[in-house]
Order: C-alpha cells, then structure tokens, then sequence
C-alpha cells in the first residue's frame, strides 16, 4: 500500500492513539448516524462501506442493524481494535486496510458508503468522493459526517483549521457545505440532505489526550482560544464550564445519493 505524505502522517498519528478512539470515545454515541439513517431506504440487508471507520462505531452500529459490512482504515490497530469490539458484541464484519482516496472494490459493489468524522485528513477529497461514487450501485447513498465552517465566512473557516491542525497535526482540512456539495456533483451524486448544526465537544483536555498533542501545540491552542475575535466566541459558543474550556462543532450530515447520470469531469 503505497501512501503519500499526508497519508503516512494519519496512519502514524492513528495507529499510536487507537487505544483511544474505543470505548468512552465521543464517536461512540451513534445517535447522528441513526438519524441520517432514518429515511434511506436501503435493503434490508445491504451492503455498506465504512470508510476510515477508526473503531469501528458506524460500522458496527450497521452490522447491529443486519447489514453486510466492510470496516475499512488506514490505519492497522485501528482495523485489530474494531475487530475486537465486533467480537465483542458478536457480530461479523470484515475488514480491510487501505487509503480512503483509492478503494479497492469494483463498480457498485456496495449500497451504502459512510464515512463519519474522518474525512478531513484525506490527502484528495476529490478522489475520495470519486472513488466512494464509483463503488456505489446507482441510486446508492453516500453517507458523510464531519466538522465544517459555514460557507462564506473566511474567518471561522480559518480558525477552524488552525484549532485542528494545532491539536492534531494528520489533519488536513475540514470542508464547508458548498465544497461538500461541489464534489458530491462533480462525482456523480446528487445530495438529497445537508445540515449542519451545533454539537458540543468535549473540553480541550479531552482533545489532547485523545490526539497526543504536543506542549508546544496546547500552547499553541491556548492562545488561539484566548485570542479568538467575538464573532467566533459566539460562532463557536467558545467558553468555560467549570474551569474547562469548551465549543460547539459545527457538525456537517450530508447525504446523496448517487445519479444514474455520468458525473462531471
């Protein structure tokens, strides 16, 4: 499996810190992924792809629902960690190691095509939501959950990234809902639902022991934190809670599905 730069990074950065993404890790409360669910008509037992499924949460909550599943990392300890939690719960998924932006599936092998807070340390988002149309069956879905920005503001787009890439140096970029919809048209599929709403995260303690962050990048974060204009202060619901600071994520559900039209090129 041959990655590049930004690949190598996410798979270091995921396989030293997959301990822990399992149980107590945010990710593992589903309740967005049921919602997102509720009006996709899929088959009763279809075939669903969890992209850069981390522990395996998504995928697991799928396989809970009788669906045949295939959890998939960049990351080895990550895939080892989510195997154990299937065995756990008694349930059987596969497995599979590879990048999120070259899939190894054929054409429409799959049903279903879910990535959930990952896909902003894709090296090429383009090819990633390329490849995840081209294994969808056509009238797929295309199951995407991320942090986001709103669109046309530069200022929270960009202090965003540098919280992000400050905690956790494998992240590359989160994308806005328009760049989201854009690459949805360009690949062939047709968004039929896209929020984006506030969800509160943990305090950033949390995300340093989560991401193994550097001293000199908590500092780093401290100041963006204290530095922070009014606008994104209120943007962010950015404060404290019992000595801890917190925010609000702007978290992006965006479903489509995928056309029977040739995507644009």
């Amino acid at each position: 499996m041959k990655l590049d730069e930004v690949q190598e990074k996410a798979r270091d950065q995921f396989s030293k810190q997959s301990h822990r993404y399992g149980r107590g890790h945010i990710l593992e409360n589903v309740d967005d992924i049921r919602a997102a669910l509720e009006a996709l008509p899929l088959p009763p037992r279809a075939r669903a792809l969890d992209i850069a499924c981390g522990a395996g949460h998504t995928g697991l909550y799928l396989a809970g629902l009788g669906h045949d599943v295939t959890l998939a990392d960049i990351a080895a300890p990550m895939l080892a960690r989510a195997r154990e939690a299937a065995e756990k719960k008694g349930l059987s998924v596969r497995t599979n190691q590879h990048a999120a932006e070259e899939l190894p599936y054929p054409d429409g092998a799959f049903d279903l095509v879910a990535c959930r807070v990952a896909a902003h340390h894709f090296s090429s988002p383009e090819s990633f939501f390329r490849e995840s149309a081209r294994v969808l069956r056509p009238g797929g879905w295309f199951l995407l959950i991320d942090g986001s920005a709103p669109d046309g503001n530069p200022e929270a787009e960009e202090w965003l990234h540098a919280v992000e890439i400050a905690h956790d140096p494998s992240h590359r970029r989160l994308l806005t809902p328009g760049a989201a919809r854009r690459l949805c048209e360009q690949s062939g599929l047709a968004v039929r639902r896209l929020t984006l709403s506030p969800f509160k995260m943990p305090d950033l303690e949390w995300y340093f022991e989560t991401s193994d962050t550097t001293p000199e990048n908590r500092r780093r974060l401290y100041e963006l934190v204290k530095t922070a204009s009014p606008a994104i202060r209120s943007l962010f619901q950015l404060g404290e809670e019992d000595g801890k600071i917190v925010w609000f994520w702007r978290r992006m559900a965006l479903v489509a599905e995928k056309s029977e039209k040739k995507p644009h090129v």
